[in-house]
């Protein structure tokens, strides 16, 4: 998938799935990955618009593909119907020029971060809660990454408490979409409008977003608080 520029979604659910339909009807020169273990359920169909009612029982992974290929039948997709996990992640990740967070497990989120960090990909985080969702792209080394925001992943208790009080399916088609943006941009040549900050999406009323910057925090495994204030240091000893 080197012979053009490739994106990586893990998870092909609420955010995933949207995600890869705003990639599809881009009709950009891109290839495209999707990772996901799932079958599609029943429970999917009215929240993951990608999917039918005779895709139930099907892999996630094949039903999104064939959806994506009536969009674009040149569409170039990859499919691995499997988990990503600590043993393989790096070997996926680094073949792919952009990764898209498409998954509901902290623990996974975070396995994505540091592997990003570690193979120099950039890559989209994506959650969502209720009525609201967050979207952050994280450029290794320059900006601040999910460890500078929260050094370890949440508590499991509060990771079930999330998980109980569900998503809303256009809030996730908001950040997913938001998501195939960002890595267009990059994998294009363009500047990221949510590097450096993360944006929150909020639905309780009237819809509304807001951008805030996060600094990296010293100290954290991405570096990239120790070599902004290197450049600052070698730009003041040219002055």
């Amino acid at each position: 998938m080197r012979n053009r520029k490739s994106i990586l979604i893990v998870g092909v659910g609420g955010l995933g799935a949207p995600a890869a339909l705003s990639l599809a009807k881009a009709r950009s020169a891109v290839s495209l990955g999707l990772i996901d273990p799932d079958p599609v359920e029943t429970s999917n169909l009215h929240r993951q618009i990608i999917y039918k009612g005779a895709d139930v029982s099907r892999p996630k992974v094949e039903a999104a593909a064939s959806r994506l290929r009536e969009i674009d039948a040149d569409f170039e997709i990859e499919t691995m119907q499997m988990a990503i996990e600590a043993d393989n992640a790096r070997a996926i990740i680094k073949r792919f020029d952009f990764v898209i967070d498409g998954t509901d497990s902290p623990d996974i989120k975070f396995l994505i971060n540091d592997v990003a960090l570690a193979t120099a990909t950039p890559f989209a985080y994506g959650g969502v809660l209720g009525l609201t969702g967050q979207a952050m792209t994280i450029l290794p080394g320059r900006t601040a990454c999910l460890r500078c925001l929260f050094e370890t992943a949440p508590d499991p208790n509060e990771v079930a408490s999330c998980r109980e009080a569900g998503i809303l399916g256009p809030v996730a088609g908001v950040i997913g979409n938001l998501q195939a943006r960002e890595a267009l941009t990059i994998v294009t040549g363009g500047i990221p409008a949510l590097a450096g900050g993360i944006l929150t999406y909020d639905a309780t009323a009237v819809p509304r977003m807001r951008f805030s910057k996060i600094s990296p925090r010293s100290g954290c495994i991405c570096g990239a608080y120790e070599r902004i204030e290197m450049k600052d240091d070698e730009a003041h000893a040219r002055h």
